[in-house]
């Protein structure tokens, strides 16, 4: 006859082996979720994370697109051009740490989600464009380029979701590059502009909520 012992023993192995499948499913999904190249999240793994921090309302959405990135990879290869990629993926990850979460959303686009503890993003965020612009240690000097942000504040848009916090970073992040040669933080309150964006159904918004781009 089986004691409550006996039978708790004899269902160690199973409850074991069950526990060691999950952690290893837990594993390859977290790998998954991570670019190869960046070790950022990929889309789906910070669209996960970002939807959560959204919840507060001091969250801050950033897009950021290195500029000439295909002219860089055309002329220096490869090689240079992934360099590029994962130094800008370190230094958005250092400026994220622990209070929000970057992501590589695909090519040279990352997305970040921040919360804005001071009410200062559009200073940090002026910061964080001069140091992802910085050349790469180590590679050719002759290798230049600069990184356009656009940002908004979740507050301001309560009604939208994360994809439509993007595609607002997205229209002032388009905004800076075309008026690179003097643009350093605009209103699209004061901007009153509709821009036609880079990809098929993306156009600006008119709206009088701050909207900040940044180019350099």
């Amino acid at each position: 006859m089986n004691t409550p012992v006996t039978v708790l023993l004899s269902a160690l192995p199973p409850a074991a082996g069950w526990a060691v499948h999950a952690w290893r499913l837990r594993a390859r999904l977290n790998t998954a979720r991570r670019d190869p190249l960046t070790g950022l999240r990929t889309r789906d793994g910070f669209t996960r994370r970002a939807t959560v921090l959204l919840k507060d309302p001091r969250a801050v959405v950033v897009l950021a697109d290195v500029d000439r990135f295909k002219q860089i990879n055309d002329t220096f290869g490869h090689a240079a051009g992934d360099a590029l990629l994962k130094a800008t993926a370190d230094r958005l990850t250092h400026y994220v740490q622990g209070s929000g979460v970057a992501g590589r959303l695909g090519g040279d686009e990352f997305a970040a989600v921040v919360i804005d503890d001071h009410g200062t993003a559009g200073d940090l965020l002026a910061v964080l464009h001069g140091v992802l612009a910085r050349p790469v240690d180590g590679q050719d000097p002759a290798v230049r380029t600069t990184v356009s942000l656009g940002w908004v504040r979740a507050a301001d848009f309560p009604d939208d979701d994360l994809s439509g916090l993007l595609r607002r970073a997205d229209e002032a992040m388009y905004a800076a590059k075309q008026a690179r040669a003097g643009l350093r933080r605009a209103g699209l309150g004061r901007l009153f502009a509709t821009v036609t964006g880079r990809r098929a159904g993306r156009t600006g918004a008119r709206t009088g909520a701050p909207v900040v781009g940044v180019a350099a």
